[in-house]
Order: structure tokens, then C-alpha cells, then sequence
């Protein structure tokens, strides 16, 4: 049989604006397997359309999930919906929220939040016994709300054709997600909304906001307030002082004073939304701007401030960042004081500022951290690629790099992209990857138990009370681990009992203590199941600081010395602040930070940060530890040396100065200083520049014989050869630059080198006569005319192409005849030389015939 979303006659059922199109939202959502529902605040949506989508699964054995952004929305309506029905949750009706849930066997329609949602796609990845999944508040846009949305659209177009999917809203912009879902179906339902006088502040007031607060009180109770008042406040902090100094006035009122927010025990969040016998005031944050029912509420007092989810710069771990709201949000609290009667709602700031605000939020996905987004669709679809997915807004490309970049260094993802055993290791826990990191290598090591406090207090909210707005001043004490002595602390509150006195002496967050305590059980309820090792007391230190190292490996810093300056492996600058404890330590890991500003100068300060050792970087990192070689020249001495580094990033874990010689690096280095100051301090230039001609003209001569002319940067590469084996530029003039540049040529090329263009050439009177190879001339010999009686032809280059230039001397060396024709010389001009050479050499043997 189907399931009777109806009451019993016990419970009869309210009516709502949204029952009479209940049968049509079941019938559509049946048949299109995708529906977009737009409802008012009050109409009922929240309660009333999921039991009437389980009734529309027939009799099959599916369940209808629920996804709520928040988890006092989802137990609230889970207990509404059982309680109309006459049961309680746990029944056919029930919910799952962190730290709490009430389901059975029988349950077919869960109320949970979208993070276990997402938990449970991991398990589940087709949701194979679901026939239903509701997105409510859609509009909030939570980093899991679009991956809802975007997995359950992929097993429709894949695998789960049947399955359904209806997203709901009150403040929904339904075109972009109708279009998304193929042109879905949009239904609107009616709302029933009495009329809300809105009064905004006449100007900025600058006045602590608990005193602006029991101003709007004053001011409602002197109008004759008729009914209860609900305060939308940023948080838990705010909503004590609004709680203390409100105090007073309650009791001259006679009114009761109740806070609600998500952290509070359940029985005191029920007491604030039931109904009672006396006027209230709602001390609340964002929590009842939708999904719940505030009965009786007449007025709102609206800040018009909230802690938006979003991520701490420096690690990525969640946060709440107080902001204005969105005019969405703002109407969504209005709305609140006219769900019953007439109501009133004051604006505790102006139209103006109301009118430079974004009509909705920024979705989530564009703003956040992607790490652990980019870890889950790697598990879901076996690729960490934003385009595994089909997004309503896609992912920005630079997050979803980072993200990426994050998990390598995590080892959770290869250089492909795909998930490492690592990295599915890490989904075991529901937090942060870079947490999860954490408690992966602390069961490892045998410190799991403290490694979940340390990953509870980074998960949630720091447990040290501030005093006033600030930190606390200065660190009590020297330590090696700010988490570790926090992870301390916790335990002394919890051996307490966490009483009131003892929080108060540690000071401890009470409710930030209690809420730590709670994430570190979940935690250790999570312990591996496979054996692990377990590390001695005197261990425990040092294993947990190697822990923390091995999950923000990218926060590695060094202090300067004397100075509480941090500079970071990443190459940045931060300031360890005053009130860590790692004052003693020149390199530690800055787990924590957070920017603060001085006029237009920004400062980076590190207030959590954890010990470690340099040689831990070279055994954990092996691969991202890198030899850095720098050279440098000392132009005093000619001389070049390297400075080797061994680095992480670019931080320098050893330095060793050392010469230059064999250095690649150097031999460049010095080559450079040597140009620069001019080749003839390292060769003789003109007989470089013979060589280099000698060489160009053996190649003119003979273009197969396999040589190449000498251009500058060949000289440079030869120079910088001989420069290998020196480590001054005195060594590298003794070095035999023109043999290095012959030898380029090889054996082969060096003996056609000299076959082409030969050193020396033999005449009948000396033997071994240079060969002068000068630039733009052609290649010559000089020797005394002498040396050339005998000769009867021409030497040349090249077997006979390039005849030499012959300079013919006298006795007094000076040249009587320059002539690339010998025959012709002796033949035409050498009996009128002879004559004048007999009057002025008489001593010296002039034959009439210089060929004999």
C-alpha cells in the first residue's frame, strides 16, 4: 500500500496555503521527474509537500530525502511533520543531523542536512532506494546544495531515470535553474502574509549593537507591543550581550527571553519556538529566517547582519564571516513578523545601505574553498575534472586549481588528477581534507586521540575566550604547539566536566568549548579499523607536530632571526603573533593566520602555529626538497663561487659555499665576467682573430669538408668550456682558447683544417714559414726574398684554389715586392729590383738567376 501522508484523527492537520496544489505537486513531480516549487515563507512547503511526494511513490520501497541547509531546520521539521502524523521522529518520519538523528528501519521520509547528504552519496552513490530528493531553501546556495543538484541531475540523465527531483524556495530565481533541469516545471504557490510596517534606522549608529537592540525593545514595548518579538542576530556572541543587557527589561515587561541558535542543546531550542503563556523575545540568528515556525511573532528587530559560511584565506578550514545580508534575506526576515496577524519590523539600518546591497547571496561554490568539493566529485564520478559534472554556476577555474594543488600536496590526488589511495582514505572523515590528512597520519603514528581534538578546535572555533574584541595579549608560556596546547586545555575542561567555574579559570569559550568536544567525538567515533601502532608519551609531541606539518606542508615557515618576522617556503612574509606559544622555534608551520590592517598596509598575522624540524622536511617531503645552486662573482679577485642550498620551497635548510670549478652554472657566470671586461684579458686577440679567419676561409674553401666558421657564440660556448676547469679569470688566460676552438673540430676536421689552411708553409730557404690568416686581407706569407730563390710557383690554400700572398723581403725586413704571382715576378720585375738590391746589400748573394 501506499503511504497515507494524511494525520490521524488525533492530529488534525492546520490548514496551509500550500494543501489544495499538494495533489498537482505530486502528480507533476511523477510524471517529470523534476519540479521547481516557489513558496512564500508560511505557506508550508517545508512540512507539507514531502509527505505528499512520499504518498506519490505508491507502494514502492523508496524513500524521500529532504536536504536542509541548516540542522535545526531539519530536526524541527522532521519533529512537525511526525507530530501531525501522531508519532514521533524515528517512524516513518525522521532526521539525520550532525551529533544527532532519530531514524528506524521503517523511516521512508528523512529530514537531514546537505553535508549528509553528501556523506551518504559516498556510500550510496545511485541512491538506489531513494525514488525522491528535495532540495528546500535552495536559495542559499551551500557548496553541497550545488552538488546536490548536481549529482542527482547526472544519475537522471544516466542511471536514474525514475528518480525525482524538486527543488523549493521562497526567494528563488527559478529561471537559471529551470533551465538547468531542461526547462523543468515551475510552480508558484500562494502565500498568506499579513501586512509588515518596516521602519528603517534614520542614520548610521555607531553604538554597540546590544544597545541598539534594547533601544528597537524600549521602542516596541512603549508602542504597546502585543505579541512576541523575534531579534535576527550575526551569532552566539552577539546574542549573549544582547542577552545580558536585555536582561532588565524582559523582567520589568514581564517577558520571557529565550535564545536559538544551531549550537544549542535541543530542549532549549524547542523552548524558544513553542508557543507560551507569556510574550517572548527571540534572541536568533539566521537560523529562523526559513524552514522553521515561530509562532505568535508580532514584531522583528532586524540587524541585518549574519555569519555567512565561508573559508579562512590562509588554510581554507570553514568559517563564519560576519557581513550585511542580501535584500533576499532581508524580506525573508520581514515576512517573519506577518505570518499570523499584522506585524511590524524594525531595521537597525538605513534604506540607503539596504539599497547597495546584492539582491542574493553569492552562491557558495563562487566564493569558497573547492578542496573538499574537488575531493568528493573525485570519488563520485573517478575524476577530479570540473567537468565531470554539469554545474548551475561552474566552478571558478582558479579555486578549482588551487584545490587541486592543495590535494597533491596532500597526496590525495596523482599528477593526473586521480584519486590516490590517500585520497579515498580521506573521505573517512567528515571535515576539511587538509583535517582529514591530519587524522589519517596520526592513527598511523599511534596519536589518533589527540589528533582529533587538534582537528576539532581547527574545524570549529577557537575555545580560547577573547577578551573584549581582541586575542589574548601575550603566549602565558613557551610551547611547541599552539593545537597541542589547546588539545590540553580541552582535556582539562572535559576532566572538569566542563563546569562553568572550571571553563571560567582555563579561560575557555563555554560554547565553544562544549561544541569542540562534540566535533571531537564525532571524530574519534571514526577511528580506523585498521591496526595501528602506539606512540610512547615521550613520542607524542613530536609525532602530532610531524602530524600538523604533514597537513599544512604549505604553510612552512622560518623566523628571522631575533624578530617574530616568519618568512614562508611560499615566498611570502607573516607575523607570529604575540599570543602564540611557538615563540621559541626558528621553523614551524603557521597553521593558522589572518590579515590585519593598518590605513593601507596589510599585515599577515600567524596565530596558530606548531614546532617542527628542518630534517622532517627532507624525510616526509623527499620530492618537494630541491638542491638550489646561486653563484656569484667577486670582481676583486676575478674569482666565482656557488652557494649550494638545499631548499623547500624557498626556504634554505643547509647552505655550503664552495668554488666554482665544474659548475655549469659558474663556468656561465664567469665566461660573462670575462667577455665583459674584454677578451684580451683571457687570449691574445690577434691571434684569435687569425684563427677565426682561418677558419671561416677553410670553410669558403671547402663547404663539405664539415667545419663551420667561428661566431660569437661559439666563441662564448668554447670559453665557457675552458671556464668548467677554472674558477678565476688569471685560470682561464692560461688556458689554450685557440687549441679548445681547433679541437671543436674534432681529428677529422682538424687535419682537413690543416690540409685547407695550413699553419706553415715550406720555402727552399726556411722550412717552416708562418702562414698569416689577417681579417678582411687576404692570407699571406713574409719571408726574405732569399727563402724563395729556387721556387718557381705560387704556394696556395685549398690544393692550388687560394694562391697566398707572398710579402717579398729584404735584408732590412721591409717588403720589396708584395705579389700573388711568383713566376711572373722572377720573370718581370726581379732584374730591376736585383740591380738596386747588389748596390745596397753588396755582403749578400743576389743570383742573376733566382731559380737556380
Amino acid at each position: 500500500m501506499g503511504v497515507d501522508p494524511r494525520p490521524s484523527a488525533r492530529w488534525p492537520l492546520q490548514p496551509l496555503p500550500i494543501d489544495p496544489l499538494l495533489p498537482t505537486i505530486a502528480e507533476t513531480a511523477q510524471r517529470e521527474r523534476r519540479l521547481l516549487l516557489e513558496a512564500p515563507p508560511g505557506t508550508g512547503k517545508t512540512t507539507r509537500v514531502p509527505p505528499a511526494l512520499l504518498a506519490g511513490l505508491g507502494d514502492q520501497n523508496q524513500s524521500v530525502l529532504v536536504l536542509e541547509p541548516r540542522r535545526l531546520a531539519a530536526r524541527l521539521a522532521a519533529q512537525r511533520v511526525a507530530a501531525e502524523r501522531g508519532e514521533k521522529p524515528g517512524g516513518l518520519v525522521g532526521y539525520q543531523v550532525r551529533f544527532d538523528s532519530a531514524t528506524s528501519p521503517a523511516t521512508r521520509l528523512f529530514y537531514l542536512t546537505e553535508g549528509l547528504f553528501v556523506r551518504r552519496l559516498l556510500d550510496d552513490p545511485q541512491l538506489d532506494q531513494i525514488g525522491c530528493v528535495v532540495l528546500d531553501e535552495f536559495h542559499e546556495r551551500h557548496l553541497h546544495t550545488d552538488l546536490a543538484l548536481a549529482w542527482v541531475r547526472h544519475l537522471q540523465r544516466t542511471v536514474r531515470p525514475d528518480l525525482q527531483l524538486v527543488v523549493m524556495s521562497a526567494t528563488l530565481e527559478s529561471a537559471p535553474v529551470a533551465a538547468f533541469l531542461d526547462q523543468a516545471p515551475v510552480s508558484h504557490a500562494p502565500g498568506q502574509r499579513f501586512d509588515v510596517t518596516v521602519e528603517h534606522a534614520a542614520r548610521d549608529d555607531r553604538r554597540p549593537l546590544e544597545v541598539q537592540v534594547r533601544a528597537a525593545i524600549q521602542r516596541l514595548l512603549g508602542d504597546g507591543l502585543d505579541g512576541d518579538v523575534l531579534v535576527f542576530l550575526p551569532g552566539a556572541a552577539e546574542i549573549r550581550r544582547c542577552r545580558d543587557i536585555l536582561a532588565a527589561v524582559a523582567d520589568d515587561a514581564d517577558l520571557e527571553l529565550h535564545v536559538l541558535h544551531g549550537d544549542l542543546p535541543a530542549a532549549e531550542q524547542d523552548a524558544a519556538i513553542r508557543p507560551a503563556t507569556r510574550r517572548k523575545i527571540i534572541l536568533s540568528t539566521n537560523v529562523a529566517e526559513s524552514s522553521i515556525t515561530v509562532e505568535n511573532v508580532a514584531a522583528v528587530v532586524d540587524s541585518g547582519l549574519a555569519r555567512i559560511a565561508s573559508q579562512r584565506p590562509w588554510s581554507g578550514l570553514p568559517a563564519l564571516e560576519l557581513r550585511p545580508i542580501a535584500r533576499a534575506a532581508v524580506e525573508q526576515r520581514t515576512g517573519r513578523a506577518g505570518r499570523t496577524r499584522p506585524g511590524r519590523c524594525l531595521r537597525l539600518f538605513t534604506a540607503a545601505d539596504l539599497a547597495t546591497r546584492p539582491s542574493h547571496e553569492r552562491p557558495e561554490i563562487a566564493r569558497g574553498d573547492l578542496c573538499e568539493l574537488v575531493l568528493t566529485v573525485g570519488q563520485l564520478t573517478g575524476w577530479t575534472d570540473c567537468a565531470a559534472l554539469a554545474w548551475l554556476d561552474a566552478p571558478p577555474a582558479p579555486a578549482w586549481r588551487s584545490a587541486l594543488d592543495l590535494l597533491r600536496q596532500l597526496a590525495a590526488i596523482d599528477d593526473a588528477g586521480a584519486l590516490t589511495v590517500t585520497g579515498r582514505l580521506l573521505l573517512r572523515w567528515p571535515t576539511h581534507p587538509r583535517l582529514a590528512k591530519l587524522l589519517l597520519e596520526a592513527h598511523q603514528r599511534g596519536v589518533f586521540e589527540p589528533a582529533c581534538a587538534m582537528a576539532a578546535l581547527l574545524g570549529e572555533r577557537d575555545i580560547v575566550a577573547r577578551r573584549g574584541l581582541d586575542r589574548p595579549a601575550v603566549a602565558s608560556a613557551v610551547s611547541g604547539s599552539d593545537l597541542i596546547d589547546r588539545g590540553e586545555l580541552l582535556a582539562a575542561a572535559r576532566g572538569a566536566r566542563f563546569a562553568a567555574s572550571a571553563l571560567d579559570r582555563l579561560g575557555l569559550d563555554a560554547g565553544a568549548a562544549h561544541q569542540v568536544e562534540r566535533a571531537r567525538q564525532q571524530l574519534l567515533g571514526l577511528r580506523p579499523t585498521t591496526p595501528a601502532g602506539r606512540a610512547t608519551a615521550e613520542q607524542r609531541e613530536q609525532l602530532l607536530q610531524q602530524c600538523t606539518l604533514l597537513a599544512f606542508s604549505d604553510r612552512v615557515a622560518r623566523r628571522r632571526t631575533g624578530s617574530r618576522t616568519l618568512v614562508l617556503a611560499n615566498g611570502g612574509e607573516a607575523l607570529l603573533a604575540e599570543e602564540s606559544a611557538v615563540q621559541g622555534s626558528e621553523w614551524l608551520v603557521a597553521v593558522d593566520a589572518s590579515e590585519r590592517r593598518h590605513g593601507t598596509h596589510t599585515t599577515v598575522v600567524a596565530h596558530l602555529a606548531s614546532a617542527i624540524e628542518p630534517d622532517w622536511l627532507i624525510d616526509l617531503f623527499p620530492d618537494r626538497v630541491v638542491e638550489q645552486d646561486e653563484v656569484s662573482f667577486d670582481e676583486a679577485h676575478g674569482r666565482v663561487s656557488v652557494l649550494s642550498r638545499l631548499c623547500f620551497g624557498q626556504l634554505a635548510l643547509t647552505e655550503t659555499r664552495r668554488d666554482g670549478r665544474g659548475h655549469a652554472g659558474a663556468a656561465r657566470l664567469l665566461a660573462e665576467r670575462a667577455f665583459k671586461r674584454g677578451l684580451s684579458t683571457i687570449c691574445d686577440v690577434e691571434k684569435l682573430a687569425e684563427l677565426r679567419e682561418r677558419m671561416r676561409l677553410a670553410t669558403e674553401l671547402d663547404p663539405a669538408a664539415g667545419l663551420s666558421s667561428v661566431d660569437d657564440d661559439g666563441l662564448r660556448a668554447v670559453v665557457q668550456q675552458l671556464a668548467l676547469e677554472c674558477t678565476t679569470i688569471d685560470e682561464l688566460r692560461r688556458q689554450d682558447l685557440a687549441a679548445a676552438l681547433v679541437a671543436r673540430c674534432g681529428p677529422r676536421g682538424r687535419a682537413r683544417l690543416d690540409a685547407l689552411c695550413p699553419l706553415f708553409v715550406a720555402l727552399p730557404g726556411r722550412k717552416r714559414t708562418p702562414v698569416r690568416y689577417p681579417e678582411s686581407a687576404p692570407p699571406f706569407v713574409a719571408s726574405f726574398i732569399q727563402d724563395f730563390f729556387g721556387l718557381d710557383v705560387t704556394p696556395t690554400l685549398g690544393a692550388g684554389r687560394q694562391p697566398l700572398q707572398l710579402q717579398l723581403l729584404a735584408p732590412s725586413r721591409r717588403p720589396v715586392q708584395v705579389t700573388t704571382d711568383l713566376p711572373g715576378f722572377w720573370r718581370n720585375h726581379y732584374p730591376a729590383i736585383r740591380k738596386e738590391l747588389c748596390r745596397r746589400y753588396p755582403r749578400h748573394r743576389w743570383p742573376e738567376d733566382p731559380l737556380r
